[in-house]
């Protein structure tokens, strides 16, 4: 059996990488992190992701790039655009997918996990510069570098089963395997109740998602 590590926000994509990794048989190990965002409601949906989709294990791990600010998601004097804006959007959290994905392999050496699965998405990612396929891929050759595994001859694969596909497409098929979008959050500015404000980007892209999936909408609006 394959032990993955599970990069879960809460939100529509990282739940469906889950559901991806737990269809295939891995055992899976799910991290999340308070990293200083906006809100509480994207760790509650993490919980509950990673404990409908029977993971081994959760945690959460408190990460201080709000120390930093520099975007509208750790910075509440930054107000979140509600319009779409041209170039790498105010919502890029600066480093954060390298954050993570260090955070990540650190885990998988500990508990000798094979894979790190990772649901960024390149097609609909909003331009953040950290969901491109070239950055997954040079993070691959840094895992081959910087690890005890990768010295002695290993690896540990850096899975994104999700970087090129559409939103649709990637709703598509997580209503096929099962995934419960009801237990998501995808709002940069959730209400603690994780109800969203379907004006943000993440939500215009969410919203504009289901419907191009022809899938029903379960996102609960303000």
């Amino acid at each position: 059996m394959t032990r993955s590590v599970v990069l879960l926000s809460g939100g529509l994509d990282s739940a469906t990488a889950l559901a991806i990794a737990r269809t295939r048989g891995d055992e899976c190990h799910t991290l999340s992190f308070d990293y200083g965002q906006r809100h509480r409601a994207e760790l509650v949906a993490a919980r509950r992701v990673s404990a409908s989709l029977r993971a081994a294990a959760h945690r959460e791990m408190k990460v201080g790039l709000g120390d930093f600010g520099g975007s509208a998601l750790t910075d509440k004097s930054i107000a979140v655009p509600e319009q779409p804006t041209a170039g790498i959007p105010i919502t890029y959290v600066p480093a954060r997918n390298t954050v993570f994905l260090s955070l990540a392999l650190a885990l998988a050496e500990v508990i000798d996990a094979q894979k790190i699965v990772i649901g960024v998405n390149f097609v609909d990612s909003s331009g953040y510069p950290d969901c491109r396929p070239e950055f997954i891929a040079a993070f691959q050759q840094l895992a081959r570098l910087a690890t005890k595994r990768g010295v002695e001859g290993g690896t540990v694969t850096i899975d994104a089963p999700l970087i090129t596909l559409s939103k649709a497409a990637i709703i598509r098929y997580g209503n096929d395997i099962g995934v419960d979008y009801t237990l998501t959050v995808s709002c940069y500015q959730a209400d603690d109740e994780g109800r969203a404000c379907g004006r943000c980007d993440s939500c215009r892209l969410r919203r504009e998602g289901f419907a191009a999936a022809g899938v029903p909408d379960p996102t609960r609006y303000r």
